[in-house]
C-alpha cells in the first residue's frame, strides 16, 4: 500500500541538509510534485571506486536509497568507474591522485556485493558511468563546458582556498562536476542523492538536464559522517574509516574508539534509531543518567547488529569487554594497519613505541611487551594480520592493530 504523499516526503526529507533554506523549500516542493504524479521515480547515487572497500560513510546515502526502494521507486547504485579517473575534488584541498583503469576495475569488483548489505538486490540496478562518459566526443565536452563559467567553479570553497593560497588547480578537476552532471542527463534522473559537499555537482546536473530538454532532478544532500578521529570526513585514505565488511569485533572496537563528541553524528546517520530515541539518549548523557562509555557501547552494538545481527553484536561486545575493559586497556588509542606479517621488534620501532630497536628488544626481554594481553617472550615473534589486536609496549603505550 502506497503511503500518503505527506508521509513519503517526511521520510525522504528526514536528515537532509543544504545549508540554504530556499534550496530546501524548492527541492521539497519539486519532490512533492513528482510523487503526486504516481509514477516510480528514477533515483540514483554515484560511488567512485577509489578504494576496494565501502565504509560506514558510504552507507549514509545508501540508507536514503533504501528508503526510496521501500517506497517503490527505481534505484540505481552507480559505480563511477569513469569519474574515478579524475577524482572528485569536492572535499579536497589538493589534487587527488589519478588511478589506472586496472586499479579502478579491481576496486569496483566487490562494490555491488558490499552495497547489498544495505540495498535490496532485487530492486537495485547497478550501473557504470563509463557506459556513457567514455563515448563523449571532445565536441560534446566543449558543449557541456559552455554552460558554466570559470568563476562559478572558483567560488567553491575548496577551489577558492587553493586559488587564494596560490596552489595549483588543474583544468581536468573542473571536468569532474561536468561528468557527474552528465550522469543525470544520461539516466534522465528524477532524484540524485549525495553528501552535502556534493551540492555543487548535483546542481550542475540540474543545469545540464535543462540544457538537454529534461526536467531538472530533485537534489537530496545528506550530512557527512566523521571518521573515527571525530574531526574529518570518514575516508579510507585518511585511515579513519570503519569498513562495512570488516569483522564484527573490529567494527565494534572501532566504534568504541570514536571520541564522545562524535556520537551524535553516528547516532543520527548510521543507526536505525528514531530521532526521539536519539534525543532521549543524548539527554540522559547530559544529565549524567547514562555514562558516555555505556552509550557508546549501545551505539557499537547497534551498528554491528545492522551488518551482522544481534548475536554477532553480543559476541563482539563480549570480546571488547574481555580485551579492553577487564584488562583495563584504553578504548581510544592510535591505530595501525598491518599489510602483512612483521617482526615484533621492527613493528615496535616503526610505531615509535620505543626510541630504537635495541630498546624494543630489551623491553621484550624484560616482559614489557604484550599482544592482546599475552606476554611476548621472544624478539623473533612475528605479528600476523588478522582481525583486531592490541600491542602494548610498557605500561602506557598502546596501538590497535587492524588488518
Amino acid at each position: 500500500m502506497t503511503l500518503p504523499i505527506d508521509e513519503q516526503v517526511a521520510i525522504l526529507m528526514r536528515g537532509v541538509e543544504y545549508g540554504d533554506d530556499e534550496i530546501r523549500r524548492i527541492m521539497e516542493k519539486e519532490l512533492r510534485e513528482r510523487l503526486a504524479e504516481g509514477c516510480p521515480l528514477r533515483v540514483y547515487c554515484g560511488y567512485d571506486a577509489t578504494k576496494p572497500d565501502l565504509h560506514l560513510g558510504h552507507t549514509v546515502t545508501m540508507r536514503k536509497l533504501r528508503q526510496f526502494q521501500e517506497l517503490g521507486h527505481d534505484v540505481t547504485f552507480l559505480i563511477g568507474d569513469f569519474t574515478t579517473r579524475v577524482g572528485d575534488p569536492s572535499d579536497k584541498d589538493s589534487l587527488r591522485p589519478q588511478l589506472t583503469t586496472e586499479q579502478i576495475a579491481a576496486n569496483a569488483r566487490t562494490y555491488a556485493e558490499q552495497a547489498f548489505r544495505i540495498l535490496d538486490p532485487r530492486r537495485t540496478h547497478v550501473g557504470y558511468n563509463s557506459e556513457w562518459l567514455s563515448k563523449l566526443s571532445f565536441s560534446d565536452v566543449i558543449k557541456l563546458a559552455s554552460h558554466f563559467t570559470v568563476q562559478q567553479f572558483l567560488v567553491r570553497e575548496n577551489f577558492a582556498k587553493r586559488h587564494a593560497q596560490g596552489d595549483p588547480i588543474w583544468l581536468h578537476e573542473f571536468f569532474y562536476a561536468l561528468m557527474q552532471g552528465y550522469d543525470a542527463v544520461a539516466q534522465n534522473t528524477d532524484v540524485q542523492i549525495g553528501g552535502t559537499e556534493q551540492l555543487f555537482n548535483l546542481m550542475v546536473g540540474r543545469k545540464l538536464q535543462e540544457a538537454h530538454g529534461q526536467r531538472p532532478q530533485v537534489v537530496i544532500t545528506l550530512p557527512i559522517l566523521v571518521g573515527t578521529d571525530g574531526t574529518i570526513r570518514m575516508s579510507k585514505s585518511q585511515g579513519n574509516y570503519i569498513g562495512i565488511s570488516e569483522p564484527a569485533e573490529t567494527m565494534y572496537g572501532k566504534v568504541m574508539s570514536i571520541p564522545d563528541h562524535a556520537m551524535p553524528n553516528y547516532m543520527n546517520l548510521v543507526t536505525r534509531w528514531a530521532p526521539a530515541e536519539i534525543a532521549q539518549l543524548e539527554g540522559r548523557i547530559v544529565t549524567g543518567d547514562l555514562h558516555p562509555r555505556d552509550a557508546k557501547m549501545m551505539l557499537a552494538r547497534e551498528i554491528v547488529s545492522i551488518f551482522y545481527g544481534d548475536e554477532a553484536a553480543q559476541t563482539a561486545e563480549a570480546h571488547f569487554r574481555t580485551v579492553y575493559q577487564e584488562r583495563e586497556l584504553p578504548a581510544e588509542m592510535p591505530e595501525h594497519r598491518l599489510s602483512g606479517p612483521v617482526n615484533v621488534v621492527d613493528l615496535i620501532a616503526q610505531l615509535k613505541l620505543t626510541s630504537s630497536k635495541s630498546e624494543a628488544r630489551r623491553l621484550i626481554e624484560k616482559g614489557g611487551v604484550r599482544l592482546d594481553g599475552k606476554r611476548v617472550d621472544s624478539i623473533e615473534t612475528v605479528v600476523q594480520p588478522g582481525g583486531t589486536q592490541v600491542l602494548q609496549a610498557g605500561r602506557h603505550k598502546f596501538v590497535r592493530l587492524v588488518s
